[in-house]
């Protein structure tokens, strides 16, 4: 995993990258925002941590030209500006997480570890997976132009496989997303969803999207015949 830190303060940046290295990461590290913008429409990294004040380009600026390019990689922003509408205005550019300063190692690791497991994300508003379409916004749900009603766990789940068609996603990874926590000797409960999924989604359908890989987890693919 190749990740990129553009952070302007050097001693920041340092424990950074030695602690990310220690965990056996790949880590540039840029000190200011054109060098981070030209890093990251250069390379594909896994993961983007980027300070918000930066000589040159902000943090916010590098951003939006990293989402403007439609790229997918997850960006956690670093930075000491703590008031609510920075945090507003930067998940609006596509953040995807946002830790403020003084921060501890351990939970930045965790965070970016969280992010790294998500891998990149499809911030389309409306996803569509062979003849399934999800609607973001509105969170509707049709197959074959035939809505489909769903639960609020029911949507986030169909969400999550449907953001990377044809990934396979573990039972572990399903409920720390979906779930938002740990159900530690309860994944069974990844399998009565995803059985209810099928019964929604692809029971009236000869095409079957939602796949199991056994002993791996689940995918959404694009039409499996059945």
């Amino acid at each position: 995993m190749r990740i990129l830190l553009v952070e302007d303060e050097k001693k920041v940046a340092d424990i950074i990258v030695r602690g990310l290295k220690a965990e056996r990461f790949a880590v540039d590290a840029c000190h200011d925002g054109q060098s981070g913008w030209e890093a990251a429409n250069a390379y594909n990294y896994d993961l983007i941590i980027l300070d918000l004040m930066l000589p040159g380009l902000t943090g916010t600026e590098i951003l939006e030209k990293i989402r403007r390019k439609n790229s997918l990689v997850p960006v956690l922003i670093l930075t000491a500006r703590d008031a609510m509408a920075d945090k507003i205005k930067n998940f609006e550019a596509g953040a995807d997480d946002y830790l403020t300063k003084p921060f501890a190692f351990a939970e930045l690791l965790l965070r970016v570890k969280a992010l790294l497991r998500r891998g990149p994300v499809n911030r389309a508003s409306v996803i569509r997976v062979g003849d399934l379409e999800i609607d973001r916004l509105s969170q509707n749900v049709k197959r074959a132009g035939k809505k489909i009603v769903l639960t609020a766990k029911e949507y986030a789940l169909l969400e999550y496989l449907a953001t990377q068609p044809g990934r396979v996603f573990s039972r572990t990874m399903i409920i720390e997303h979906v779930w938002d926590q740990s159900f530690e000797g309860l994944t069974n409960i990844v399998d009565v969803y995803v059985r209810h999924l099928r019964e929604k989604v692809d029971d009236a359908h000869t095409i079957k999207l939602l796949c199991t890989v056994r002993g791996v987890g689940y995918s959404l693919n694009d039409g499996t015949p059945a």
